[in-house]
């Protein structure tokens, strides 16, 4: 990609890397001629600018030159002083060599000329800078002249070697050693190039072709290996690149070739070893893989010869090229296609001719040939390839690589990049206690460590909380629980005596008139006793019971015509009930309950109930709820403040099967009529009832935002209460819920991401059907290696698919193969069976019992074993290779056996793990090869659909809300794309209302979900896209990735087009 350009017959040189912003210096070319003959050299510095969308350059500096250059090379001497770009030199005619000082040249103050120095004999064609000392400069010209000058001292340069050495040859190139400071090459037209050692200023070694027809243009050393340099030929019989190591100098290890004519110069990238720039005759400038040893990045054919390609120090990717039609231009090794400037320079023609006014448009011809794309490079350069990696990998493993310590040169070849994998604990507080947990668990010692919660809780409501728990570990619960609540039957009966004793102390006793009676009585008795105190003691007790009291008082019956007359004559003739009534209207209620129980159950019942509707006292609904029994009722109606009390009614007189119930029943009335304050004393309540799932509600509904600490602290109580009704009920009477395995689940994840496996797996419960349970348990059991002893391996929790395929025929052609209802596969003709990831005909399987779990249909496909066909193992394939259609069928062998967990070396690394979304991925089927088309992602529509169920009724509104926002976008949208977009995201769609079909998806992505969807129907996309945010970051990515992101994608369209 062309980014810069710049009409000039000059030769080029870039600055230091060290400089900013980036120049180009620019000096006419003494190579060259224009039409007006002249002979003025000027030299030139332009800013190059690539936040510029235009292609011209800036010129900064200018300075008339008396004569022209051959060579122009820019150091950084003295670029460390301030306000200073370094020296350039330039080399000319007559064996000049002048220094410009770049500051003063861009400044345009000072006399920019540091010095002019003529020691040569002929033209200066080869300059170059030391890389570590920036005071040395290399210069050479005719007849084998070599010079080293000190910027510090020009008078007298150093000359290696002497002219003494025959024949005496041109100096085409000179270039410094990038690792050796006092390491220096020549290259010369006769195709050698010596070596000098400036330490002993003789030549050390001479490397030459053999073919004697390498006629040497450029030469250069390599940026890290200090041994090896590049020489390029001019000669149009042998254009070719050598690759020379001058450990073994005897012959190149590499000879590039793919030049048709012979090469004018080279350019080795100082960002990246392997990348080397070449131009020649043929019009062409290639970039080269000096690993591959092929062409990456090649320009379309120039209208010219390029003579010099140089890389821009600074930026890596940029290089300039300049040719002899007097062009120098700017590329980008980051390929685009040419119509883009074509475009713009277009836009820019049109600009100055439009005079306020636009044009029309241009109407271009279509070209016959396909438009000419620069490709790009085949893969990353070293500049921005990861000097380092690092990602986190299941169990808290850390996986990273980086750069070795030791500089490259020093490291042996080939280079082992080595991977490291740690492991990575965040939450040590979080093990600690869930190693207390997990040792309270094994020893069964659940009373001492609820001691020690009891003791260090600080909030009273978590005191009284774990007081609870430690009683349902306990026998006798409930009337401990009562003592919790604050009654004790002890302290009431002492209360309640003392009370009477200090009634008593006051005054005359209210049943004073009833002692004299009783007096009488006696008296009466003593009387008559006294009588008969001569008879026999052994006589009939019979006598005593007919004797008659003497002196007693006798009552009479009235029989007037009010009240008391009418009652009597009730009571006379049998008639309890209008007595009963009698009484309750004069509100002789003592009477009538007493009347009451004579008349049996039925009319004392009727008796109490118009008590209790009549006698309005604060204790009547007390005594209502105590004689009716009706809980139900009171767990509705009594006040909230008073919820210890109705807790202790219930605690009790309510049965032990309605208990529960009713427990839950003022648990939740007290979450959701009390604002949230008293939901942290409803959890007692579920305590009392053993209700794990509502413990686990309520929690989640406190904790929105649950901390790995939040939830060790859920799963601390949820253990114990557990373990209590495990006591009570036994281990297979305790089943947890959807909300207790979703928490279970994300607690054993945490666990997992610290490292402990083991006891991860431990807290999965092992009869749960649901799909990411027997994911993870899977997961964590492999991901263990053969560390797991004692434990069956578990099932393989994704569904089995039979792949098959059936011979063409006019029966077959008209419909596809379906699957009939009882799952029988029919029986196919034999063909080799292999493992082929990318035919994967996904077929819903029928749970093959029911789930334990009620509101909640899963999938069991561990049971589902299609007969007549035999499973396959997948076969061995290396890494990126996937079997033909053809050689696959031919040449596979048939794997046979089931599938089987095999034993890990000790050794064992776990694979990499997946760095980057992958959407829509299906998992691996397994069974045999179908000569149907494949099917590449679960989520894509099939051409013919399996019958799927029906919606749950509480989730059709998705569907609704979702399909409606669909249309509405659809309607709006006006360019192809987006509809085309729309399209697609209505069958990616799919994959979720299968989801909401099979009951796999979690309550907090499903409450998600209908929070978005009430969004939708608002008509507020914005805040819908916020929710989305909330669901993707709180859940699992297996779970949501196949119909989350387009769900974001036309939420966003939505919110584009203000729907």
């Amino acid at each position: 990609m062309k980014l810069k350009e710049l009409e000039r017959q000059a030769v080029q040189v870039w600055s230091p890397a060290s400089q900013y912003p980036v120049y180009l210096a620019t000096g006419t070319s003494a190579q060259q001629l224009d039409a007006s003959f002249s002979t003025d050299g000027t030299l030139e510095i332009f800013e190059v600018d690539f936040r510029d969308p235009s292609l011209d350059l800036k010129r900064k500096g200018v300075l008339s030159a008396s004569s022209r250059f051959h060579k122009l090379i820019w150091g950084s001497f003295g670029s460390g002083l301030l306000e200073a770009s370094g020296v350039i030199a330039g080399g000319g005619d007559n064996g000049m060599l002048t220094l410009y000082n770049a500051t003063h040249i861009l400044s345009s103050g000072k006399e920019p000329v540091i010095a002019r120095r003529q020691k040569h004999s002929g033209a200066v064609r080869a300059l170059d800078f030391n890389p570590f000392q920036g005071n040395l400069l290399a210069s050479g010209a005719n007849d084998s002249e070599i010079f080293i000058w000190d910027l510090n001292n020009l008078s007298v340069p150093m000359t290696p070697g002497s002219k003494s050495q025959q024949p005496l040859e041109d100096i085409k190139a000179l270039s410094w050693n990038r690792q050796v400071q006092h390491i220096l090459s020549s290259a010369h037209p006769s195709g050698k190039a010596v070596v000098w050692d400036l330490r002993k200023n003789e030549p050390i070694i001479k490397v030459t072709d053999h073919s004697n027809r390498m006629h040497c243009s450029g030469l250069a050393w390599h940026p890290d290996v200090a041994t090896q340099l590049v020489l390029c030929s001019e000669d149009d019989h042998l254009p070719v690149i050598q690759l020379w190591d001058l450990r073994f100098a005897s012959s190149p290890l590499k000879v590039l070739e793919s030049h048709s004519r012979g090469i004018l110069s080279v350019s080795w990238s100082q960002a990246d070893a392997e990348l080397l720039l070449s131009s020649a005759k043929d019009n062409q400038i290639l970039c080269w893989n000096l690993g591959s040893s092929e062409v990456v990045y090649k320009l379309p054919t120039l209208s010219s010869w390029c003579f010099d390609v140089q890389w821009c120090p600074r930026d890596p990717l940029v290089f300039s090229a300049a040719s002899f039609d007097g062009w120098i231009n700017l590329y980008s090794v980051m390929g685009r296609s040419w119509e883009v400037q074509q475009m713009r320079q277009a836009d820019k023609i049109s600009s100055s001719f439009s005079k306020g006014q636009p044009l029309p448009p241009l109407q271009v011809p279509k070209q016959v040939a396909q438009a000419s794309l620069i490709p790009p490079l085949k893969k990353p350069p070293k500049w921005m390839r990861r000097p380092a990696g690092v990602s986190f990998a299941f169990g808290g493993k850390l996986v990273t690589f980086g750069l070795p310590s030791t500089p490259v040169h020093q490291v042996p070849q080939p280079c082992l990049c080595l991977v490291f994998i740690s492991q990575v604990t965040t939450e040590p507080e979080l093990l600690t206690q869930s190693a207390e947990l997990q040792e309270a668990l094994g020893s069964g010692n659940l009373l001492n460590y609820c001691q020690n919660k009891i003791r260090q809780s600080s909030l009273q409501s978590e005191k009284m909380l774990w007081q609870f728990l430690k009683v349902t570990l306990e026998k006798d619960s409930r009337m401990k629980f009562l003592k919790l609540l604050g009654y004790s039957k002890d302290e009431l009966q002492k209360k309640v005596a003392t009370w009477l004793r200090s009634d008593l102390s006051l005054g005359e006793s209210p049943q004073s008139k009833g002692d004299d009676l009783n007096s009488n009585r006696q008296q009466a008795f003593s009387i008559q006793t006294s009588k008969h105190t001569t008879w026999e003691a052994s006589a009939s007790s019979a006598f005593f019971d007919e004797l008659i009291p003497q002196n007693m008082t006798p009552w009479e019956i009235p029989i007037t015509e009010d009240t008391e007359g009418l009652l009597s004559r009730a009571l006379l003739l049998g008639e309890l009930g209008p007595a009963v009534e009698l009484c309750l209207k004069e509100e002789r209620f003592a009477d009538a309950i007493i009347l009451a129980q004579a008349g049996g159950s039925d009319l004392l019942k009727q008796a109490q109930e118009r008590y209790l509707a009549e006698k309005k006292t604060r204790i009547a609904p007390l005594l209502a709820c105590i004689i009716q029994k009706n809980w139900k009722d009171m767990v509705h109606t009594c006040s909230l403040k008073n919820w210890r009390e109705a807790l202790a009614l219930l605690l009790t007189y309510s049965e032990p099967e309605k208990f529960p119930e009713l427990c839950d029943r003022l648990g939740t009335r007290m979450e959701q009529e009390s604002g949230w304050a008293l939901t942290s004393e409803a959890r007692l309540c579920y305590v009392c009832s053993g209700s794990v799932e509502r413990l686990v509600e309520c929690w989640a509904k406190c904790q929105p935002a649950s901390s790995p600490m939040a939830l060790q602290d859920l799963m601390e109580k949820v253990m114990v209460l557990n373990r209590s009704l495990e006591l009570l009920w036994g281990p297979d009477g305790v089943s947890p819920g959807p909300a207790t395995t979703y928490r279970i689940t994300q607690y054993a994840n945490l666990l997992a991401a610290q490292g402990n496996l083991a006891t991860a797996m431990s807290y999965l419960p092992s009869d749960c059907a649901q799909l990411p349970v027997q994911q993870l348990r899977d997961r964590l059991f492999h991901a263990q290696g053969s560390g797991v002893s004692g434990q069956q391996s578990p099932s393989f929790p994704f569904p089995r698919v039979v792949v098959g395929a059936t011979p063409y025929s006019q029966e077959t052609s008209s419909s596809r193969l379906k699957f009939q209802s009882s799952h029988q596969v029919p029986i196919l003709p034999p063909r080799p069976r292999i493992f082929t990831p990318q035919s994967s005909l996904v077929m819903p399987l029928t749970p093959s019992h029911p789930s334990p779990y009620q509101g909640f249909r899963m999938q069991n496909t561990s049971d589902y074993r299609p007969s007549g066909v035999q499973e396959a193992q997948p076969l061995p394939l290396g890494p990126g290779v996937r079997p033909g259609p053809q050689d696959s069928l031919k040449n596979a062998p048939v794997p046979k056996g089931n599938l089987q967990r095999k034993k890990l070396p000790e050794t064992f690394i776990p694979p990499a793990p997946i760095t980057a979304p992958v959407m829509c991925l299906a998992p691996e089927p397994r069974g045999v090869l179908s000569s149907q088309p494949a099917v590449p992602s679960q989520c894509q529509q099939p051409l013919e659909k399996i019958n799927r169920k029906e919606l749950p009724p509480e989730h059709q509104s998705l569907k609704i809300s979702f399909e409606a926002l669909l249309q509405r976008c659809s309607q709006s949208a006006t360019d192809l794309k987006t509809k085309r977009k729309l399209d697609e995201a209505a069958q990616r769609l799919e994959c979720l209302y299968d989801k909401l079909c099979e009951g796999t998806l979690s309550p907090p992505v499903l409450a998600g979900l209908h929070e978005i969807a009430r969004c939708v129907d608002a008509g507020s996309s914005e805040q819908g896209l916020v929710v989305h945010a909330q669901v993707v970051g709180c859940s699992s990515f297996s779970e949501v990735s196949s119909f989350m992101p387009v769900l974001k994608s036309v939420l966003t369209i939505a919110h584009k087009l203000h729907i």
